[in-house]
């Protein structure tokens, strides 16, 4: 598995689809994102909070691979990073083919494990009409693939900016697919 770069951080501290671009955003460990609405060891999505308010928060920071905004360009939509919500974007990784548990070393300090595939939702086609076919589809075998980028929980705190650098550690084997969070 190949390391590569991030290519831009996003928060934001109210709910919002998108989430504006920073400098550089701080990972705090077991919590997330500082000061992004969904920073908290328990679930902080909307959805979730309302089935169970004390699941634990899988979905810390969400990752997106740059290379997805390429694809949906092909396909006519403008789409750019924070754009769809997540807290880092990323190029040169295939963030959707890594297996659960995968530690992502962003920077010099922060370590995020992959938890899953972020769900992606109606709020997508709200977004931009449409746009939703191009992150969620069926392979060949009718199964749903999921394009909407990863999800993950903050092991080790640190600051990450663009241009940093992200190493890949796999899990010991057998590796899992990833499977929705």
């Amino acid at each position: 598995m190949s390391d590569g770069t991030i290519t831009t951080v996003s928060s934001n501290g109210t709910y919002s689809f998108t989430k504006p671009n920073r400098e550089g955003i701080t990972l705090l460990a077991g919590l997330g994102v500082e000061g992004d609405v969904h920073a908290g060891a328990t679930v902080k999505h909307r959805s979730r909070v309302a089935k169970d308010p004390n699941q634990p928060n899988l979905r810390q920071v969400h990752l997106i691979q740059a290379e997805l905004f390429d694809d949906v360009a092909g396909a006519g939509f403008q789409v750019a990073p924070g754009d769809l919500g997540e807290n880092v974007t990323t190029r040169g990784i295939d963030l959707l083919g890594l297996p659960t548990g995968t530690r992502l070393h962003l920077g010099s300090e922060a370590v995020v494990e992959v938890t899953g595939l972020r769900n992606p939702c109606a709020q997508i086609d709200d977004f931009q009409h449409g746009l939703l076919k191009q992150v969620l589809g069926r392979d060949e075998n009718g199964e749903i693939v999921r394009k909407a980028g990863i999800m993950g929980i903050v092991l080790t705190g640190g600051e990450v900016r663009p241009g940093d650098p992200v190493r890949v550690e796999l899990p010991e084997g057998p590796h899992h697919p990833l499977e929705k969070v």
